[in-house]
């Protein structure tokens, strides 16, 4: 048994679940699956949103640790169901280690949707948020293009590896600017609403829904750190649109 390479299989398992939104829990008991179907005893996996840890023990005791770091997330349901029915086969099927990494890369590898349908996808989510919290027909219209326009800024700013907390306070900065000065010009009625239905799509819903998932189950450092990382979004969210919101009114003397 190369135990390098067991090691390196299930880290790479947790590392594409870890990385497209998978809840800790679910990393952590993947990873121990696979590790026993192999026949490790008793393996140790700790993992939080930015890091997994794993350790086993050969036959004659000698332990073999490994650290990754996930510096990049994103929440692709998709592929966390796909990667999870991987690692199902690898317990059953118990594959060479080779064949088992190919697997996984190449499922983490499956084409997205493309950038266009991305972006109308968030001005349509935009759209019905707006209308579903009060706002009327041209509301929604300016919500559509505010949130299109936040999607192509905020993957404008992913290509440079920008931070997360300042990636979210220049996409709600953008949606609130649009939404102000289409209020300005009599595009739109409520500017409220055209302001938080495009909002909704960086509302961290996902982070927030795991955390609490991970606090329940016990895993207190991974559920704390999630929770603390949705908090900052959302403060990043209110402080983009504040200083835009207070600095035009200001300008404009309102």
């Amino acid at each position: 048994m190369n135990y390098d390479e067991l090691v390196n299989t299930a880290l790479d398992a947790g590392f594409y679940l870890l990385q497209y939104g998978a809840e800790t829990y679910r990393v952590e008991e993947s990873m121990q699956r696979i590790l026993v179907a192999y026949g490790v005893e008793n393996p140790h996996v700790f993992a939080i949103t930015s890091c997994i840890i794993v350790t086993i023990k050969d036959g004659e005791g000698t332990p073999y640790t490994q650290l990754r770091r996930i510096l990049h997330r994103a929440t692709d349901l998709g592929k966390v169901a796909k990667l999870n029915d991987l690692c199902r086969w690898v317990c059953s099927q118990k594959p060479d280690f080779v064949l088992a990494k190919s697997e996984f890369k190449k499922a983490a590898a499956a084409p997205e949707y493309g950038f266009w349908f991305q972006a109308a996808a968030y001005g349509v989510i935009g759209t019905f948020f707006t209308l579903f919290f009060g706002g009327n027909a041209r509301d929604a219209v300016i919500a559509f293009f505010c949130g299109s326009l936040s999607k192509i800024v905020l993957d404008s700013l992913a290509k440079f590896y920008s931070n997360l907390l300042f990636n979210n306070i220049i996409g709600a900065a953008v949606i609130a600017l649009i939404a102000f000065l289409s209020a300005r010009l009599g595009l739109c009625d409520n500017m409220d609403k055209t302001i938080i239905g495009p909002l909704m799509n960086l509302v961290p819903g996902v982070a927030l829904t795991n955390s609490m998932r991970d606090i329940i189950s016990g895993d207190l450092i991974a559920g704390i750190t999630k929770l603390t990382e949705a908090l900052l979004i959302a403060v990043a969210i209110a402080i983009g649109t504040g200083i835009v919101i207070s600095g035009l009114r200001m300008v404009f003397g309102m």
